[in-house]
């Protein structure tokens, strides 16, 4: 994953779009902060299906935490 500042994003577009096209994934950050993700438009699906992969890897290394006293019913009372 590549990462550029939004200004240098904006000078060098055409160049991002063509890393882009041919599989990167690009953050752009603005004052040090990420704004945005660029990734190809048929990558998408992949890059979201191993964001998935990797959070629901992570949360099954974690133990469970917290009191789980409550009942499925009382979730719903209105």
């Amino acid at each position: 994953m590549k990462t550029i500042s939004a200004a240098d994003a904006n000078r060098h577009f055409s160049s991002l779009l063509r890393d882009v096209a041919t599989g990167e994934v690009v953050t752009v950050v603005s004052r040090g902060k990420p704004v945005a993700v660029i990734s190809a438009a048929n990558h998408e699906d992949a890059f979201k299906l191993q964001a998935h992969k990797s959070l629901v890897a992570r949360l099954k290394s974690q133990p469970a935490t917290g009191a789980r006293n409550w009942t499925r019913d009382e979730l719903y009372e209105g």
